[in-house]
């Protein structure tokens, strides 16, 4: 055993105490000590966070308080930073923020030496979406002022998040069926042992008495209810996946039924929900956000668009966004608005470098090029060897035949109705291509749609193919992306803490005004280093 000598000798021979003195003696008592203020840096973020939400109008917030009954409330300011604060330090549940304002001298600070319950953070977390969505609205019109936000050039992306449901525990349609069968014999016996009873109540109490339903009556029927309203929405979601070729039976987890399981980003499956964002250019402050349960993220671009005209007055220069959004909606709904979108998208005519694209399309392609024409995925001629003639009216196929407009047919696709032309080619049969472009089991021959959109389609294509456009889609991704890499890596949210949409609609705005005020917070403290002039909302 090594013992180790606590002391050492000075030049004189004594011994010296070879340890750090404490600070603060725990018994000691103190005429003086630090205020809790001097505990903290004068740079500390919390200081800068603090100064922005008190800048902001609570009236809205106060307004859900009665101030006249009941204990004296903690102040809506002191309750957002808090739980602001905790998301940016990593802090999300509300027992740890609870500990944390009784232990942390950045909380205790922010608090003011308030205790504040885990219920009540729960309790106002979920509480104020409105007032909050108005928060993060004035908290943009602030990064505006300082020049974070000039809504030049946005990028606009989604993600998924887990839900807070398990993935083995799903509810199918098949499922909800068996679970209603098991349910009415359950719910006919306990009506009539409630009827047996009333009419034995009657005979004694007479004909006017009235008896509730009950308790476990009453919960069977809700239950009841429940199931059945599930099973109208997984009915209909077969349907639609059905439309779209998918076999396989939706699922909706059983602890929280509005979530969906849907690939994860990072492999497998698991319930999911799809949180959106637009982001400025500028400094990667978010801008708008939302949250959706499917995976249907382009029908969300425009009322988006919308939102941030409306909350800043002004309309956005352009919008990036990937492949997923270029839809026909989408691109005839952002040129009304005269906001440039930069999004890929097929072009429906024949481009460089393919056979098809030739002087005149009534002749045929050489042989020599047939194999350098275009397929799709299933193997046959792709749509781009079919060149449209506007004038006629007609596509000419690789062989130099006319296609005529045959009919016009209505689909239903995520984002409404969509009326279809249908061209066809009237000699099929003999001809040389025939195997490489026709399915085996086609009766009527190859046939060519296009919808009202193509025009847009070639536009963008063409806009996408210049030096303006190439440079400012190939900066969506890192102006996209990178708020969720933060979201999900440093703020570590990789999961919801609520359950159902509408709550996971607020915690999602939450987490992104979380992450606005690191922006704001970074340049607030950037401007004092260089003793810079403080935005007006700001100043005293």
């Amino acid at each position: 055993m090594i013992v180790f000598d606590a002391g050492r000798k000075d030049s004189g021979g004594s011994v010296m105490d070879y340890w750090a003195k404490p600070g603060l003696d725990r018994l000691q008592a103190l005429l003086f000590y630090p205020t809790l203020d001097q505990m903290i840096d004068e740079h500390h973020p919390v200081r800068h966070l603090d100064e922005i939400l008190r800048a902001q109008d609570w009236s809205d917030w106060v307004l859900h308080y009665s101030l006249r009954q009941g204990q004296p409330p903690i102040p809506p300011w002191v309750m957002a930073g808090v739980i602001l604060y905790g998301l940016m330090r990593r802090i999300r549940s509300s027992r740890q923020l609870e500990y944390a304002c009784a232990n942390n001298i950045d909380f205790i600070w922010l608090a003011e030496g308030r205790t504040i319950d885990h219920s009540t953070i729960c309790l106002f977390r979920t509480k104020f979406k409105k007032e909050l969505k108005k928060l993060f609205k004035n908290l943009g019109r602030l990064a505006m002022e300082m020049g974070l936000v000039r809504l030049v050039e946005l990028a606009f992306d989604g993600t998924r998040v887990k839900a807070n449901a398990s993935r083995f525990h799903t509810w199918t349609a098949e499922k909800v069926e068996e679970a209603l069968k098991e349910l009415e014999p359950a719910i006919e016996q306990m009506l009539k042992e409630a009827e047996a009873a009333d009419a034995t109540e009657k005979i004694v109490w007479g004909e006017n008495q009235t008896r509730e339903l009950p308790p476990e009556l009453a919960d069977a029927k809700q239950r009841q209810e429940k199931l059945q309203r599930l099973l109208k929405q997984l009915q209909e979601t077969d349907a639609a996946r059905k439309r779209d070729g998918i076999k396989s039976p939706a699922q909706l987890p059983t602890a929280d039924t509005d979530s969906m399981v849907m690939p994860n980003k990072e492999g497998g499956y698991a319930p999911n929900y799809t949180p959106l964002a637009a982001t400025d250019g500028t400094a990667k402050y978010l801008v708008d956000c939302e949250v959706i349960a499917g995976p249907n993220e382009p029908a969300e671009l425009v009322p988006s668009v919308d939102r941030i005209q409306q909350d800043y007055q002004q309309k956005p220069g352009s919008v990036a966004a990937d492949k997923a959004f270029g839809t026909g909606l989408n691109l005839e709904e952002m040129e009304k608005r005269q906001v440039e979108l930069y999004t890929p998208v097929e072009s429906p005519s024949p481009q460089e470098g393919n056979p098809a694209k030739r002087e005149d399309p009534r002749q045929p392609v050489p042989e020599a090029d047939w194999a350098k024409l275009p397929r799709n995925q299933q193997g046959k001629l792709d749509k781009c060897c079919f060149p449209y003639d506007p004038e006629k009216d007609v596509c000419y196929c690789p062989m130099g035949k006319e296609m005529p407009y045959r009919e016009t047919k209505k689909y239903e696709r995520s984002q409404g109705k969509v009326s279809v032309r249908i061209y066809g080619c009237q000699g099929c049969e003999g001809c040389p291509l025939h195997k490489d472009c026709v399915e085996a089991k086609s009766k009527r021959g190859r046939t060519v749609s296009r919808d009202g959109y193509e025009p847009l389609r070639e536009r963008m294509h063409a806009k996408m193919q210049t030096a303006e456009g190439k440079k400012l889609y190939g900066r969506r991704m890192h102006i996209g992306e990178t708020p969720f890499a933060i979201i999900k890596g440093i703020l570590e949210v990789r999961r919801f803490l609520l359950r159902g949409l509408e709550k996971v609609k607020t915690e999602w705005l939450w987490v992104c005004t979380a992450y606005n005020l690191r922006i704001l917070i970074a340049a607030l403290a950037a401007l004092r280093a260089e003793g810079k002039e403080m935005p007006p909302s700001l100043r005293g």
